[in-house]
């Protein structure tokens, strides 16, 4: 078996996409599919930890009248719910995992610290971070780096619905360009909407790698981790 490029990582996942076709909630055979995924991909050797969004649950809190703040707790929450729904999927299928929140709820699952996740990795168990931050006005993409640096990931790996990164949406034009490497500086500057700015930001400042790359085929973690996937690495 092929030795993985990364021996840790963190995943990020959007919210959205546990939802599938439908335009709210959880889609089963969806999380089923990525806890398969995240399975395969750990028995390559890697420890993984995941940040997943809570957009299929709690989006724009602001347009429905509500503050910023309480709009991107509910979007936390949301988060957190997300972590359990892979954990129970993962599990199922015979995986080793753990949810960790931001937030202290200890009849639903156990804090967020450095040594805990620590622990958890070196057991072997893909480590699912719910809660964001556990502050307000950060997103789980600023989340995703800064977990990373805590817990001494060497990328992080951001599943998207296009093969990397693009100057313009591939969907829309068709003559828009693929990178194959950019800077964190590049992708910054480029205002490329993959990941908002701040987690490029705080990546370049902790010299992570972002790995960008389609989660839409079966197997595509564990082709990043083995290095054959395709993808747009940011780095340097």
């Amino acid at each position: 078996m092929a030795e993985p490029v990364y021996r840790r990582v963190v995943v990020k996942l959007s919210g959205e996409y546990l939802a599938g076709s439908q335009s709210f909630g959880i889609d089963q055979p969806t999380v089923d599919r990525i806890a398969a995924d995240l399975i395969a991909a750990a028995k390559l050797g890697a420890e993984i930890a995941v940040v997943v969004g809570g957009g299929n649950m709690m989006r724009g809190g602001s347009a429905r009248g509500m503050s910023r703040t309480t709009g991107d707790t509910l979007g936390m929450l949301a988060t957190v719910m997300n972590c359990l729904a892979l954990e129970a999927a993962i599990e199922a299928k015979g995986g080793a995992a753990k949810a960790l929140s931001a937030f202290v709820m200890p009849e639903i699952c156990d804090l967020f610290t450095r040594s805990a996740a620590h622990k958890c990795l070196s057991e072997g168990r893909i480590v699912l971070l719910g809660g964001g931050t556990g502050n307000p006005f950060f997103t789980t993409d600023t989340t995703a780096v800064l977990r990373a640096a805590e817990i001494d990931a060497q990328a992080v790996l951001k599943a998207t619905n296009v093969d990397g990164v693009y100057s313009a949406d591939p969907k829309k034009d068709p003559a828009a360009k693929r990178f194959d490497r950019l800077t964190h500086t590049e992708a910054i500057e480029g205002g490329y909407k993959v990941m908002d700015a701040t987690a490029f930001a705080l990546a370049r400042e902790t010299s992570l790698p972002i790995i960008v790359f389609s989660i839409a085929e079966p197997g595509s973690i564990g082709a990043v981790l083995s290095g054959t996937g395709r993808g747009t690495v940011v780095a340097g």
